[in-house]
């Protein structure tokens, strides 16, 4: 069941569930965060529009630059506006920022600590027709290696919204990922959100076993797994960042319709990361499937991987493109045939708690 502290939308599990993306959270975000602190400044790269940075322009054209088709001028002409004291935001595709300018990225702003937001919009395959050579699929893993820099993924148009009034009080750099296509409104205005802070959004019941065989089976993996670890109450838990939380929810509603035990966690903030929470859930149920719109190697999972072989290792499964690039198609074919799809979560699930 949705966690009711959260404050989730009421509406998650209907078909009719608003679609926002989350590319237009931002652009709000950061209207709001413009109208609290006359320091905000906006650059964007050709693509205001697109990146949603429009608005911003047409309320604060005295506060805005284009800067053109240069995205390595963009971020050095933003370090040093960051460096007489203002806080850029800076606007553009992820794969051309941080994809084409990251050492820029990496010396003028990580290294001199300048905190310069930077906005990379049109994330993953459900870019879709635009295909490979603008699906960014690299840029958590290219972000998170940075020192200093913060990483967020939100899971919806609210939760941008949010991240970037937070982006804009945190004196870090710091890196938003944003969708182009509409994606489910998971959460409210009401829902808390924390920059560096994971959120449990589902948590089953724990129930006992089922006399149906599917349902024995993950009962008594969990009973072994009790028996060597007393703590577990729970078959599985699933970790996803950004839009594809949308699906491990609905399949953690259909494994709890089955009987299953589950806890899913919105991990917004890839970087720093919530390691108490990550621990935590690891406790709870021993077994994890990792969930991201991005490469397998170097993103969210990898980031939680490390995080637990440090300190409590437990099988996982990860949910992410298979190190290859992306092509034309519609969004929802393209998670189908990546391995993104709720399928693909279910699959992974049933595998991981067999590994228990």
């Amino acid at each position: 069941m949705i966690i009711l502290s959260q404050k989730l939308n009421l509406k998650l599990f209907s078909t009719d569930v608003e679609q926002v993306s989350t590319r237009k959270g931002f652009g709000e975000g950061l209207i709001k965060a413009a109208e609290a602190d006359k320091r905000i400044v906006g650059l964007c790269a050709d693509l205001t529009e697109s990146t949603q940075m429009e608005p911003f322009k047409k309320k604060f054209l005295e506060r805005f630059i284009e800067i053109g088709v240069a995205e390595q001028n963009l971020v050095t002409v933003a370090s040093g506006m960051a460096a007489m004291g203002k806080i850029p935001f800076v606007g553009s595709y992820a794969i051309f920022s941080p994809g084409r300018n990251w050492e820029q990225i990496r010396t003028t702003i990580c290294y001199n600590n300048q905190p310069v937001k930077i906005i990379g919009s049109h994330v993953g395959v459900s870019v879709g027709p635009d295909g490979g050579s603008h699906q960014a699929l690299e840029d958590i893993a290219l972000m998170r290696v940075l020192p200093r820099m913060v990483v967020i993924s939100p899971c919806d148009a609210i939760e941008a919204r949010k991240a970037t009034i937070a982006a804009a009080k945190k004196d870090s750099p710091t890196y938003i990922r944003l969708t182009r296509n509409p994606t489910s409104i998971i959460t409210t205005e009401e829902t808390p959100f924390e920059i560096g802070k994971a959120q449990i959004v589902f948590k089953s019941e724990v129930r006992g076993t089922k006399s149906d065989p599917l349902r024995r089976s993950f009962s008594e993996a969990r009973t072994n797994s009790k028996s060597k670890n007393p703590n577990s109450q729970f078959d599985v838990g699933i970790i996803a960042t950004g839009a594809l939380l949308y699906r491990a929810l609905k399949v953690a509603k259909k494994l709890e319709t089955e009987g299953k035990n589950v806890i899913v966690m919105n991990l917004a903030t890839i970087k720093p990361l919530d390691e108490h929470a990550i621990i935590k859930i690891a406790h709870e149920t021993r077994a994890l499937v990792t969930v991201e719109e991005h490469q397998i190697r170097g993103g969210m999972g990898s980031a939680v991987a490390e995080c637990l072989a440090a300190h409590f290792p437990v099988p996982i499964e990860f949910i992410g493109v298979k190190d290859q690039f992306g092509q034309s198609g519609q969004p929802d074919e393209l998670l189908e045939y990546y391995g993104l799809s709720e399928e693909d979560i279910y699959a992974a699930v049933q595998r991981v708690v067999l590994r228990k």
